[in-house]
C-alpha cells in the first residue's frame, strides 16, 4: 500500500507541474464551453437543451488530449521499466497511475462544471445532474482511455492510433451521459436508467482496464 500511494502521489504532482498535461485539459475544456455561446448565438433555450453534450462533448475531448502523458513520461525517463520489473503487481501499478490521472486531469473538469453551467443557460438542477453523470463516466474514459495509451506508448505517432481505439470506446459513455442529463432537462427519459448503465460502464473498465492496459505493456515493451 506504501508503494501504491507512493506512486500515486507521484503521479499527481507530475501531472499537475508545469507541461505536466492536466493544466492543459482543463484549459481546453474551459475553451471549448466559453467559446460555445458564441457558436450558437442568443437563443437561451437552445443552448441549455445542447448543455449537457457541449459539457460531455468537452469532458471527452479534453481527456483525451491528456491521455498520451499517462505512460509516455515514464517510458521516455525509463520509470515504465522500473514499474514493470517491480514488485507491485503491473496490473495494480496501472490502475493507480489512472486513478491518479483522472485526479489531476478529470476532477477539476468536474469542479468546473456548475460554474461552466452558467454559461450554457443551465439551472442549478441540470447542472448538478451533469456534474454527477460526469463523476460517474469520466472515470470509464480515463480507464479505458489508458488501453489506448498503453497500446501507443511503445509506437512512432502513437498518438493518432491512440485516438482511432479510444474514440470507440468513448461513444457508449458519451450517449449514456448526455441521455441521463438530458433526461432531467427534457425527459421523457427517467435520469435511473441511463445514469445506471453509465455507473456499470465505468464498474466495467475498472476491471478490464488494468488488465488489458498491462498486457499491452508487456507485448509492447518484450
Amino acid at each position: 500500500m506504501t508503494a501504491l500511494s507512493a506512486l500515486i502521489l507521484r503521479d499527481i504532482k507530475i501531472a499537475l507541474r508545469v507541461g505536466g498535461g492536466a493544466l492543459i485539459g482543463v484549459l481546453f475544456f474551459l475553451t471549448v464551453v466559453v467559446l460555445m455561446p458564441f457558436a450558437v448565438g442568443p437563443d437561451l433555450a437552445l443552448l441549455s437543451r445542447l448543455g449537457p453534450a457541449i459539457l460531455w462533448l468537452g469532458a471527452l475531448l479534453a481527456s483525451l488530449l491528456t491521455l498520451d502523458r499517462l505512460f509516455m513520461a515514464d517510458h521516455e525517463d525509463g520509470s515504465l521499466d522500473l514499474i514493470t520489473m517491480g514488485r507491485m503487481p503491473l496490473e495494480l501499478a496501472c490502475a493507480a497511475k489512472a486513478l491518479a490521472h483522472w485526479l489531476a486531469a478529470g476532477l477539476p473538469l468536474i469542479v468546473a462544471t456548475p460554474l461552466l453551467g452558467l454559461l450554457l443557460n443551465l439551472d442549478m438542477v441540470a447542472t448538478g445532474a451533469v456534474a454527477l453523470t460526469l463523476l460517474a463516466g469520466t472515470p470509464a474514459l480515463t480507464f479505458t482511455g489508458m488501453i489506448g495509451a498503453a497500446l501507443a506508448v511503445t509506437l512512432h505517432r502513437g498518438g493518432l492510433l491512440m485516438a482511432v481505439l479510444v474514440l470507440p470506446l468513448s461513444i457508449p459513455v458519451l450517449i449514456f451521459g448526455v441521455a441521463a442529463s438530458q433526461a432531467v432537462i427534457v425527459g421523457p427519459m427517467t435520469f435511473g436508467a441511463p445514469f445506471s448503465i453509465l455507473c456499470a460502464l465505468s464498474l466495467v473498465s475498472f476491471v478490464i482496464g488494468p488488465f488489458a492496459a498491462a498486457a499491452s505493456l508487456r507485448h509492447g515493451l518484450d
